[in-house]
């Protein structure tokens, strides 16, 4: 049997002009095109892998291109079109692949990667969903304080995001261990801030505190520099105002504007906050 959407091993057949046929043991037969031989050399009787998918016209086709996705798999696809149907997504083959409106969390937006999981619909073609929480792994041998590389694919919460480690391994950002705004597909740099029971890791894009501290008494200092030495913020602003101005809480706020008032740098007043001169 031939096998769409994965990668099958089959026997080289009979030439064509363009192209040849390839058969499995049963006799079903594919072609592969001459577009997608390039200059190996193919030969009689031999047998080859290749990735199976089906073309414009919705016959399965064979091809010696290496794909970004097969069936079973999760991958961070761009997408490339769409249509009042659903989305395609590039896999680096002459056809994309569908991602279904039903199969879409959030929207798809042109332009934009997400991970997605392929999958064969009721048709028989390979297509999509950004429904990939059931297909991202456990991961082992991560360590409280490591720096990962991970991708957003969704909500566990109202406030806690759904990340991906390194693309495949199951990881949550809490509400208060993020500051902006994080939508699905997004990737970044994250650190590890905790491991749970279920094997499930907690990330934070937050700083060290020290690091975290350092970093925002520097923007207070140049916030105050940039308005005449003065602003109407000081430790009895609210948290929602502190966050929208400072990216950040209000205790972190309050306990580096303390710091820079030991360090004599500033004074703060009923009305804000000034740069001592």
């Amino acid at each position: 049997m031939i096998f769409v959407g994965e990668y099958n091993d089959l026997k080289v057949d009979r030439k064509v002009d363009f192209g040849y046929y390839l058969t499995d043991e049963d006799g079903n037969d594919v072609l592969l095109p001459n577009a997608s031989i390039k200059e190996r050399d193919i030969k009689l009787g031999e047998e080859i892998e290749v990735f199976i998918y089906r073309d414009s016209k919705d016959r399965p086709i064979a091809t010696l291109k290496k794909p970004l996705i097969k069936v079973g798999e999760v991958s961070y696809l761009k997408i490339v079109g769409e249509s009042s149907f659903g989305a395609f997504a590039d896999i680096g083959l002459d056809r994309d692949i569908f991602i279904p409106l039903k199969e879409q969390k959030f929207k798809c937006l042109v332009g934009k990667s997400y991970l997605l999981y392929a999958y064969i619909d009721k048709t028989g073609r390979l297509a999509a969903t950004t429904y990939v929480d059931n297909y991202m792994e456990i991961g082992e041998g991560f360590k409280v304080g490591d720096e990962v590389e991970v991708i957003t694919y969704g909500k566990g919460g109202e406030k806690t995001i759904r990340v991906a480690i390194d693309g495949k391994y199951q990881g949550i950002v809490l509400g208060n261990e993020h500051y902006n705004d994080i939508y699905p597909g997004e990737k970044f740099k994250a650190r590890i801030k905790k491991i749970y029971e279920d094997g499930v890791v907690g990330v934070s894009t937050r700083r060290k505190r020290l690091e975290e501290r350092d970093v925002l008494k520097e923007q207070i200092l140049d916030y105050l520099e940039k308005h005449d030495g003065f602003m109407v913020y000081n430790d009895k602003t609210s948290p929602e105002i502190i966050k929208e101005t400072f990216n950040t809480s209000k205790n972190y706020f309050k306990m580096t504007l303390g710091g820079l008032m030991k360090e004599g740098k500033i004074e703060q007043s009923l009305e804000g906050t000034r740069l001592k001169k």
